[in-house]
């Protein structure tokens, strides 16, 4: 009988251990956020962490609700310079994870809705050229907030 019970635990825990290995392998997005412009009538950014699956994929469009059009855009350095300049998409390597950030990669949003408040959260829906989608819940928060730099 322990016998049996000791095959059924270590049955158990290899298939919580493959789960577990499945999960981190998934297509996903973590700790998303958006900055309101500064002045009201500019463009919000919004930023994120990808985390790719085990096809490699490229990030192709970013939408929400709470904008009329949103751009994936990156900054560069070009010299002494920095640019920033929109792109078509964004490669997303298996396994690898592609951080959206300020001054690297983000997603510029534009017409924020007047509704969109510091403290609330704003849908972002992720697509990807294997035609997957995701969706996140994005914390909104002023800009000059102290969590900006992260």
């Amino acid at each position: 009988m322990r016998a049996v019970f000791g095959v059924i635990l270590a049955s158990a825990a290899l298939a919580a251990t493959t789960l577990a290995g499945c999960q981190q392998a998934e297509l996903g997005a973590e700790n998303a956020w958006v900055r309101l412009p500064a002045v009201q009538g500019r463009p919000g950014a919004a930023y994120f962490t990808v985390k790719g699956g085990t096809q490699a994929t490229s990030l192709v469009a970013v939408s929400s609700p709470a904008a009329i059009r949103a751009e994936i855009h990156e900054m560069k350095h070009d010299g002494k310079m920095m640019t920033m300049a929109p792109v078509k998409d964004v490669a997303i390597a298996a396994g690898e994870r592609v951080e959206f950030k300020p001054g690297g990669k983000h997603v510029m949003l534009y017409d924020l809705s007047p509704e969109v408040r510091a403290g609330g959260t704003v849908p972002l829906r992720l697509a990807f050229a294997d035609g997957k989608t995701i969706e996140v819940k994005a914390e909104v928060r002023a800009a000059g907030d102290a969590h900006d730099s992260h």
